[in-house]
């Protein structure tokens, strides 16, 4: 232990002596610990940290699928799911839930409060524990015991001042009567619930308790403890099969698949996490090869004392340990180093990240996390201290202890050495720019898609009429066309209209509906669909939708008109592929449908991307919203000036016609626009720094080691010169060594990336993992930095003075 401490007080001396190779190579270690740090934990907390649930590696989400359509993942009708908890073998509970939305009126101004419908042991079955009063109880999912409510910490905090009187309290939800029978705090990610849930009522204020085609709840399990997922796959595979026996209209094809709860929360970021944390990876790879380079080239200066040393009898285990202690010191200065780097970029991180990413605002540095970084520390210091240690302690005694001997003469295999990690680092290098590379390529592919409409200067913002005076048809339909009159004569409002919701928005509730063409035979195996929207007469010229035909909805399409509809090219391709759509009739209700419901077709417009950027159009369905009225609407306001310029005014024309009416999400379409291309963005730009990190290492790495061969040939250059070398000759020499080591490394690096870009393709949009553009340019730019790089050292070769060189021999 004694001679351990002495290794350590006689490294530390020698690193303190040398601050500038020091500062350098703590540095560089720095920023590739702290970079593996901060992406670790995210890993961590997403990953590999458990859900803040009772036993949640036994929680699992069931999924409706279709044999057909075996990657879409359906959510469960009532009866399915019914059915699905009181016939399975495998679960010991078995809970539904939605997404829901109610007005909180009756106190201060109204609100929309982001909600959910639950089960009653919805609660208890994850554990969740109230922090006043209860949760929902078994019996609370009937008729008459349903007016119950759960109510979430932060609403608590918010509309009622932390009131513990607040349990027993009443209060109104659109327009209703509700009991607050408990608090509870803000739980974890659920799949299907917005991050934003503040409220919980039973699940018996949804709808379609009888219709087994109505998909809307998500449900979750809790396995059995000596059941497997595999066992509960197959029990439940047999229970969907019955049902598609006894119910073919609605459950033809239908099957159902199980997902851990903690993969279905995280499952599609994972990906990209792991590409991130290799990209972080190979920076420390990169890093640690650029401080081998530096121990190599600083071991040329130490020959003589350890030369000295092993020729006092110093055994070479005994001068690796001594090495190797020096490059541990370095490595754990630059975890040190590195650790508080991460703390400042794991903020940067969350700050940055996309809403949508589950659970990111638990990512912290934990004990793990501070376990993980001494690790990496301890390992970087043996990776990158291990080769030149064990070259540093083979030293040739006659040479280095010449009273004359060129205490920098470098051998053969010292070179190659360097040469070997050059190479490696231009390597990583260019791996990971391709990958940078091919997504920004992606992300401006997806920027550059034709949306269909124009997003500028549009304010949106989402309204659900609630309340005894909206039940009916007509008051709706008045309140529509008399805000939307009001709207429109604000000054600033060049259009306003109406759509069931928001287009590209993430939190939008897209209606899949089916429907039948008259005069075609209904087939409930395979009934056409398409997404369904209300919309106001001049919605198409508020989003500047072109039409391909006919003609758009206009004031004479009123509710006792003959029904309209208006369909996108997408559909009328699909089903008038070789016929005129415009005059057919098509209706919502595909079981014995009356005359009234039949609805002509009067226009066909583009396409237009409304539900991902990413995803190809798919069929739509327009409808008038004066023949078609519902409750919930979405407002979008076309201005001459900056929208959000208009949202006060605009809530008070809605408050003016009814008080009790909040608007909520209100948003820029160009925001929208933003938010759903924020997690391609997010890894594109985070990748793209560590690309430029990687790149930055690499030029230094190169530059360091052709300095260093030129350091070590000075004597070799003076006599060239002395010889009549020219000053191109010099250059050549160094030069061409150079690029000779970056070809190499840009040869392999080429070879690795095809290889592992392949892993991307879920990633990517209309791009090619071997995108030729990226996998020309990525080189070539590589290449002249490169030569940068060597053009330094090779500019000071030339100025070799002969006389000097050779004066040292």
């Amino acid at each position: 232990m004694e001679s351990l401490f002495q290794d350590v007080r006689y490294g530390s001396r020698l690193l303190i002596k040398r601050p500038g190779f020091t500062l350098v190579a703590v540095l560089a270690l720095a920023l590739g610990i702290g970079a593996n740090t901060a992406i670790f934990s995210v890993v961590n907390s997403l990953l590999l940290r458990p859900l803040p649930l009772r036993d949640p590696d036994k929680l699992v989400q069931i999924w409706g699928v279709n044999a057909k359509l075996s990657r879409f993942k359906m959510p469960a009708s009532y009866p399915d799911f019914a059915d699905w908890r009181d016939q399975n073998q495998v679960f010991e509970q078995t809970v539904a839930y939605a997404d829901w939305s109610f007005n909180l009126t009756g106190t201060n101004e109204p609100e929309r409060i982001s909600s959910a419908i639950v089960s009653p042991m919805f609660f208890s079955m994850l554990g969740i524990e109230p922090l006043a009063g209860r949760v929902f109880v078994s019996d609370e999912d009937q008729k008459g015991r349903d007016s119950v409510a759960v109510i979430g910490q932060r609403l608590w905090q918010r509309r009622f001042n932390s009131d513990p009187q607040v349990v027993g309290r009443s209060i109104e939800l659109n327009a209703e009567s509700y009991t607050v029978v408990g608090v509870v705090a803000q739980m974890a990610d659920i799949p299907g619930l917005s991050e934003e849930t503040e409220l919980w009522v039973p699940v018996s204020h949804g709808y379609g308790f009888t219709n087994r085609r109505g998909h809307y709840l998500g449900v979750i399990a809790r396995l059995k403890p000596d059941v497997t997922l595999q066992q509960a796959q197959s029990d439940m595979d047999s229970v969907a099969g019955g049902l598609a026996a006894r119910y073919p209209e609605a459950n033809m094809d239908g099957g159902v698949r199980l997902v851990p709860l903690q993969e279905e929360i995280v499952g599609k970021f994972k990906l990209a996490l792991l590409v991130l944390f290799g990209a972080v990876v190979f920076v420390l790879l990169i890093a640690s090869a650029n401080v081998a380079s530096m121990l190599l080239s600083r071991a040329a200066s130490r020959q003589k004392e350890i030369a000295l040393r092993v020729a006092l009898g110093a055994r070479r285990i005994r001068v690796i340990r001594q090495l190797l202690t020096e490059s541990l010191l370095l490595s754990l200065a630059g975890g040190a180093l590195g650790l508080l780097l991460a703390l400042w970029g794991t903020d940067l991180i969350v700050a940055f990240s996309p809403s949508d990413v589950p659970r990111i605002k638990e990512v912290a540095v934990d004990g793990r996390v501070l376990g993980f970084t001494f690790a990496m520390s301890l390992l970087t210091g043996i990776i990158f201290g291990f080769v030149p240690a064990l070259h540093a302690s083979r030293p040739d005694l006659n040479e280095a202890l010449k009273e004359g001997g060129r205490s920098a003469t470098g051998g053969i295999g010292r070179r190659r050495a360097l040469g070997f990690l050059v190479v490696t680092e231009i390597a990583l290098s260019l791996v990971l720019v391709v990958g940078a590379g091919l997504l920004m390529r992606s992300f401006l592919k997806l920027q550059s898609v034709d949306l269909g409409f124009n997003p500028e200067n549009l304010l949106t913002m989402q309204l659900e009429l609630s309340g005894p005076n909206f039940k009916k048809a007509a008051p709706v339909i008045g309140f529509h066309d008399q805000l939307l009159e009001r709207i429109r004569a604000l000054p600033g409002v060049q259009a306003a209209a109406t759509r069931s919701y928001v287009p590209i928005a993430a939190d939008a509730s897209f209606a899949l509906l089916s429907f039948m063409i008259e005069g075609r035979p209904s087939d409930p195996a395979n009934r056409p669909i398409a997404y369904y929207n209300a919309v106001s007469s001049d919605f198409f010229q508020t989003l500047e939708i072109s039409v391909l035909k006919g003609r758009v909805f206009d004031d004479h399409d009123v509710r006792k008109a003959q029904n309209v509809a208006i369909i996108n090219e997408t559909l009328a391709r699909r089903h008038f592929s070789d016929e005129e759509p415009i005059g057919k009739r098509i209706t919502l209700n595909d079981e014995n449908p009356k005359e009234e419901e039949w609805a002509t077709i009067v226009g066909v417009v583009k396409d237009t991307k409304t539900r991902s950027l990413e995803r190809e159009p798919a069929g739509e369905l327009y409808m008038p919203f004066a023949q078609q009225p519902e409750p919930f609407m979405s407002l979008m306001i076309r201005t001459t000036s900056k929208p959000e310029t208009l949202l006060a005014a605009v809530r008070e024309e809605v408050l003016a016609l009814d008080k009790d009416q909040p608007v909520y999400s209100v948003r820029t379409l160009s925001r929208v626009l933003s938010q759903s291309v924020a997690t391609p963005r997010f890894r594109t730009y985070l990748l793209a720094v560590f690309a430029g990190v990687a790149l930055i290492l690499a030029i230094v790495g190169i530059y360091g080691v052709m300095s260093y061969a030129v350091a070590q040939r000075t004597h070799e250059i003076g006599i060239r010169v002395a010889l009549g070398a020219q000053t191109s000759d010099v250059l050549k020499l160094v030069v061409g060594h150079g690029l000779l080591l970056a070809v190499v490394g840009i040869a392999i690096g080429t070879v690795v990336s095809f290889a592992l870009t392949k892993v991307l393709a879920s990633l990517l949009f209309q791009v090619s993992v071997t995108d030729a553009l990226t996998f020309t340019l990525v080189p070539l730019i590589l290449a002249g930095v490169a030569l940068a790089a060597c053009l330094v050292p090779a500019r000071r070769a030339t100025k070799v003075d002969p006389m000097v060189a050779l004066r040292y021999e």
